[in-house]
């Protein structure tokens, strides 16, 4: 199991990008949450195994319909131990 910090930049905000995210997740198995930043940014922080954090993040550089994704980073983080996906 991993911690991943994920912070997606572009068109991400007003686009339903969390709820989207949180479906995802919650597809995967993933735990962690999901919340926007003020400086337009999502920022995600998810707990699962390497293949499914990949699949995840591949996802994430696409997000929903109406995003327009820029950049995505994701670095290694603390293991939380979460207990479901939840928005912020």
């Amino acid at each position: 199991m991993r911690h991943l910090n994920i912070k997606i930049y572009g068109l991400v905000q007003g686009v339903i990008f969390r709820q989207s995210a949180k479906k995802k997740a919650e597809e995967l198995g993933l735990v962690g949450f999901v919340r926007n930043e003020p400086d337009g940014t999502v920022y995600i922080e998810a707990e699962g195994s390497d293949e499914v954090l990949e699949i995840f993040v591949h996802w994430c550089r696409e997000g929903p319909e109406h995003a327009s994704v820029e950049k995505v980073e994701a670095e290694e983080g603390d293991f939380e131990n979460f207990q479901e996906f939840e928005i912020r």
